[in-house]
């Protein structure tokens, strides 16, 4: 009696990457166009103004005819476009 094939492990998905870059890829994008956003902070205040930069914790938010801000991402409840 022949010996019994062994068939190939089935195969596993790929671990799906830690960093896929959208997050930055969105920042630059609204960066470069001076897009007007709104920022709606955790306790609900909203903000409206221009991303000036980021980095991994927190964006420089530029605001027209008020003080410009650094805020720290961890207090951002959401973000859009301003007009939309």
């Amino acid at each position: 009696m022949p010996p019994p094939t062994r068939s190939a492990p089935p195969t596993k998905k790929p671990v799906p990457p830690d960093q896929t870059n959208a997050e930055n890829f969105y920042y630059m994008k609204q960066m470069q166009a001076k897009t007007p956003m709104v920022i709606v902070m955790k306790d609900g205040e909203e903000l409206h103004g221009i991303i000036e930069w980021y980095d991994k914790a927190a964006l420089k938010f530029n605001r027209e005819g008020a003080p410009n801000l650094m805020l720290y991402k961890h207090n951002i409840k959401y973000m859009y476009k301003d007009g939309e």
